[in-house]
Parts: structure tokens; sequence; C-alpha cells
């Protein structure tokens, strides 16, 4: 009777339940002001699809006004009355308390327009590298909305220099690196753009690239000016970070139950490995692809044969809408600029009919971790990134009725689901016809935990960015490029490093207690679709809706 009983207590709230007017209204209203007011990021699962004719804007008079939006918002919230709501109201209503706790996160705890010399490269060249990645034509209404962002930019970098009043130098160096030859890459960029810009437009494409690179090389002068009286002080401090687990992440632990959590995965990540480097011992290495068309074929065989496995093996659903992950080769005109963000196209909700796109340069042994391991089999980043990873999830959730599931974003939830499944397709037996493939997602898993130690850490002041990039280098092993670069996003965006880590053992409590509480009826198909089309829902979130848990819930609702 029990198990009757959840099973009609899910349904009754997850199908059948109806979404409360006032608070989708209230977040449409948040999610349309958001569209606009967002800072550009160089991750791709937080990138949204923004209005047209949108250009950055942190000016003095914008930032007072986006703080003013938050306080309305805030009063909005806190003003509707919660009697008679469902639990699905409820999950609702945290989502959009998060959303709007973000706004306080990014413009009053990290103080980034007064902190973060790399936020205003990130709001200049990459707003544009935003719409370098799409994957659409280069018409006309294209190349003007290219052109409006390159204008914003020279405004862009006096908001800049006037707004850090507190710059913090290990964020400048950062900033120096993205900067680095930036007056070449936009060259170069903006020579290969003209060749597929029309003929009408490429007077003043010129003229705009020209003026937002003398801006750029005009701000890292600046920075370097302004580097010997720049702060060293850039970890946000433990009540910070336990603002940010309770109100943003909707995660319902403590930074030392965070870091005991991954030291335990981090150990299990590296017996595995050494159990599976004695599996495959002989066993021949794989060759990496001889050249990037064979790479590409192969990609696109393999994330065809994934969706098969899915639904071969009913680990979930996969709708005939959704559309597919493809590699293609680095665009001439975003190569240069690789290094500003990530080079993949997820689409957007307005672009559902479109195919998702990751662009990949030539295989080599030379390349970086994530990439290298591409090359070797490609299988490993489809998953994580394509089908059934952020790709997949991501569309599922932007075809969500409800509006604030559509449109809010976790990394929690994303990169946790994404890790998850990369260690789920490895158990059902995805890579055995490669064993050495599993030794890949052994070493990803390394990485990840040991995320969770750099990232807890630095948010605590207890490592400097280097000191994390040589441990992460020595201890995954990987290259030292990419450690430095882990490194410094972690340092500047604290919790993202742990939402893969945590996100994932969150996923595993909740199938582990939905097994408990239902038994065989328990089914890991219909939770995997749920957990897909909420996709964008923390774990915590999702724990409770699912299986009506509410135990950690009573952590983070005051």
């Amino acid at each position: 009777m029990r198990n009757i009983f959840l099973l009609l207590l899910f349904f009754s709230c997850i199908t059948f339940s109806q979404d409360n007017p006032l608070l989708q209204k209230l977040g449409k209203d948040f999610f349309t002001w958001r569209a606009s007011e967002q800072p550009v990021t160089g991750d791709d699962v937080p990138r949204i699809e923004r209005p047209n004719d949108w250009v950055p804007d942190y000016s003095p008079a914008a930032i007072k006004n986006y703080n003013k939006k938050y306080n309305e918002f805030k009063k909005r919230l806190a003003s509707l009355s919660q009697q008679g709501w469902s639990r699905r109201d409820s999950v609702d209503y945290l989502l959009l308390r998060s959303a709007i706790e973000r706004v306080n996160w990014e413009l009053n705890v990290l103080k980034l327009p007064e902190k973060d010399p790399d936020f205003y490269v990130q709001q200049s060249i990459g707003s544009v590298f935003e719409l370098l990645v799409v994957d659409s034509p280069m018409n006309n209404e294209r190349i003007k909305q290219i052109i409006l962002r390159l204008n914003s930019i020279p405004r862009t970098i006096k908001d800049a220099e006037i707004n850090l009043t507190q710059p913090v130098a290990a964020f400048a160096d950062i900033a120096l690196s993205e900067l680095d030859s930036i007056d070449k890459k936009i060259s170069e960029t903006q020579k290969a753009l003209d060749k597929l810009a029309p003929a009408s437009l490429r007077t003043e494409l010129k003229k705009a690239f020209s003026n937002a690179s003398s801006a750029l090389v005009d701000y890292a002068s600046w920075i370097k000016r302004k580097m010997p009286a720049m702060s060293d002080k850039y970890s946000v401090g433990r009540e910070a970070y336990l603002y940010f687990l309770k109100y943003i992440a909707l995660t319902p632990y403590t930074p030392e139950e965070i870091l005991s959590m991954g030291h335990l995965e981090f150990n299990r990540a590296v017996a595995f490995d050494v159990d599976e480097t004695v599996r495959d011992k002989n066993i021949p290495k794989p060759k990496i692809f001889s050249n990037i068309k064979e790479q590409i074929a192969q990609e696109k065989k393999d994330e065809s044969d994934i969706r098969t496995f899915l639904t071969d093996k009913g680990i979930m659903s996969v709708p005939h809408w959704v559309k597919h992950y493809y590699n293609r080769k680095m665009p001439t005109y975003l190569e240069p600029l690789s290094d500003i963000g990530e080079a993949d196209d997820f689409t957007s909700p307005s672009r559902l009919n479109n195919n998702a796109v990751r662009y990949i340069p030539d295989p080599s042994p030379n390349l970086p971790f994530f990439l290298k391991a591409s090359a070797e089999d490609p299988r490993p980043i489809i998953v994580h990134e394509g089908v059934p990873g952020h790709y997949f999830q991501l569309v599922r959730s932007w075809a969500n009725s409800d509006v604030i599931r559509r449109y809010f974003i976790d990394s929690g939830a994303n990169e946790g689901i994404a890790f998850y499944l990369e260690e789920l397709m490895q158990q059902l037996g995805l890579f055995d016809n490669k064993p050495h493939t599993r030794e890949i997602i052994y070493r990803f898993m390394r990485l990840r935990a040991l995320r969770v130690d750099v990232d807890v850490n630095l948010a605590l002041g207890n490592y400097t960015i280097k000191d994390a990039a040589k441990y992460l280098a020595s201890t995954v092993p990987m290259d030292y490029a990419s450690a430095i670069h882990e490194a410094g996003f972690f340092a500047l965006t604290p919790g993202q490093g742990i939402s893969y880590q945590i996100g994932k053992l969150q996923i595993l409590k909740l199938i582990a207690d939905g097994k408990l509480l239902l038994g065989d009826k328990f089914n890991l198909k219909d939770y995997h679709d749920y957990m897909l089309d909420n996709g964008n829902v923390p774990i915590a979130l999702q724990r409770w809706e699912y299986l009506g848990l509410k135990d950690q819930i009573k952590k983070l609702w005051n």
C-alpha cells in the first residue's frame, strides 16, 4: 500500500499539477529582464538567447538600476502568498528565489564589475564570441548584430576603467592571458569574416573590428599599469560560500561535507583507474585519428549509435524531435578567439530545429586534455556535452511548459547530470568495445573529484590559483595549460567546480532512495526522463518533487 500511495502521490504532483499563474508571471517577467542583464560568460551551459539588437551595458548607471531591479523582484517574490501551493509550486518558488539571488551574488557578493578585469573581456569581445559560435549563415542580419556588439566594446572598456575600483591581480592575470595578442587575433577574425560578409557591410565591419581592437589593446595596457596596486585577495570566504550553497546552488551541504565527499570520490576514481589499467595492460593503445575528416565522420556515427544504445537498453526516451550533436571543423573566423569561451553551439529555445555543433581542431597528440580524449574516442565528450548530456538535457528543458524550469540554469544540475551519465554509460557497457576509453572515463572522474578540492579551497582562501593548477596538473594528471585555465576559472566562479561531483552524488542518492522507497516500482528510465525534462532543476529539488523526501529542503527553505 505504501508503494501504491507513493506512486499516486508522484503522478498527482508531477504529471497533472497545474503551474501557479502568479509564480509563472513573475518568472516570465524576471527571465525576460535577465536576458538583457545577465553577464556574458565563457562557459557554454549558461549561454542564453539575447533580445535582438542587444549589447552589454555595465555602466555605473546600469549597475545601479540592476540592483534596483534585483530588490524589486525579491520583494515581488516575497509578497506571494504560499497558501495552497503544490509541491511543484514550491519547487518553482525555490528556483525563482535562486535565480533572483544569483543577481545579488554576481553584483554584490562577488562584485564582478568592481573586482574582476576579466569580467569586461567577456562583456566585450566575449559578447561577440557568443554570436560567432552560432551555427548559421553569415547573412546581413547576423553581421549587423556582430557590428553592434563590436561597436559597444569601446564604451564597455571605458565603463570597466571606471567600475574596477577593487581589481584583483589574479583575475587581471586571466584577463591579460585572454588579451594576449588580441589585436592580431581580431585582425585574423576580421579577415576571415570579411570573406563571408555581404559586400555592403564589409567597410562598416572592418571599422568596427578596428575600433574594438584598439579599445582592447588599450584595456590590456591599463590593466598592466594598475597591476602593482591591485589586491591579491580573491577568495570569497566561508560565509559567502555558504550563502551560495544554500540560496543559489540549493545544495544542502557544508563546505567541509563537500570536501569529504570529493576526497572519497577521488579515492574511488584512482582505485578504479588502477584496476582498469591492469585489465587493459595487454590491449594495444588506441591511435589518434589521422585527420579531422575521419574524426568528424566517426563522431557522427557514434552519436547515432549512442541514441540507439539509449533506447535499446531502455535507459531513457529519445524524443523524435530532438536533433543531433555534431562535430565541425573550427571555422577560420572563430579559431583566433577560441580561448575566449567554449567553442560550441547548443542551439537555444527558438532554434530547437537546429543541430548542436562542437567546433574541433585537427587531431593531434599535443591537444589539451579534453580535446585529446575526443581525438582518441569521441564518445566520452558526446555523452557529456551532446547526447545524452548538455545538449540533450538543455533542449528537453527548453521544451518544458513551465516558464521557470525552461529558463532557470544551474550548473549543479547540468554538470551533475552530464557527469553522472558518463559513468552510467560506462557501467552499462557503451565503451566495452574500446577498453582504453574506460581509462579516459576514470581520468575524467579523477579531475571532477579534484575540482571539488580546488573549488572549496580556492573559495576559502586555502589555495592560490598557481598552487591549484600545479595540484591538478600533477594529480589528474593533465597538461599545465589546461590546469591553469581550470584553476583560474574556478577562482572566478566559486561553486561551479563542485557542481560535477556533488550533482552526480546527489543523483546517485536520489536513485538509491527511490529504490529503497519504491522497490521494484522504481523505474530508472522513468526517472531519467523526468531528470532530463527538468534538467535545470537542482537535484535536491528533484528528489523532493519526485520522491516527496523533504529532509534536504528543510536546510534550504529559510
